[in-house]
């Protein structure tokens, strides 16, 4: 994901409220191979915007909590990958203001953040298939849709490792 020029790029997310994120990142550092979760629950945005936008990214999300209320959101069912489970999160005014983001920075987005985004939250990812399954049943016998609080957005330097904070702004 780092760009061959050693440069950094940036990652955008949603924040969760603080139960919210609490529950999350609690079932992540649970199941996710605890050798590979490098960084914690998150929903992400966009994946690749590029370095030389980091001011104008920051600018963009501020304007978006500035001008918008916070987007209701709901925890709307499970998704089954080969190693591992998450949360697929159903959030009509978040994929507005996620589009939004995207016409602005247009000609700038890597073809991953042009698809179809399909917005989740990874719970388990990388493990052993067999315990993926396992997971993905357990979570499926006990899950009830649930509104998820969406608090703000985050922008994330990315160089290899775990993320590092570019910044972030909150909803009122």
């Amino acid at each position: 994901m780092t760009p061959s020029n050693g440069t950094a790029l940036i990652i955008l997310t949603a924040l969760f409220g603080a139960a919210d994120f609490t529950l999350l990142d609690g079932l992540r550092r649970r199941h996710f191979p605890p050798e590979r979760n490098a960084v914690p629950a998150h929903l992400t945005l966009f994946h690749h915007l590029p370095p030389t936008a980091a001011r104008e990214i920051l600018d963009v999300m501020k304007a978006i909590v500035r001008d918008r209320p916070a987007p209701a959101a709901t925890l709307a069912g499970l998704i089954r990958m080969e190693q591992g489970v998450a949360f697929r999160v159903d959030s009509l005014a978040l994929a507005d203001m996620r589009e939004d983001v995207a016409d602005h920075f247009h000609g700038l987005l890597v073809a991953q953040d042009q698809q179809g985004w399909r917005a989740h939250v990874t719970i388990q990812n990388k493990a052993d298939p067999k315990d993926a399954a396992a997971l993905y049943q357990a979570m499926k016998a006990a899950f009830r849709p649930r509104p998820l609080t969406i608090a703000g957005l985050a922008a994330w330097w990315y160089r290899g490792g775990p993320w590092e904070a570019l910044g972030e702004a909150r909803f009122r």
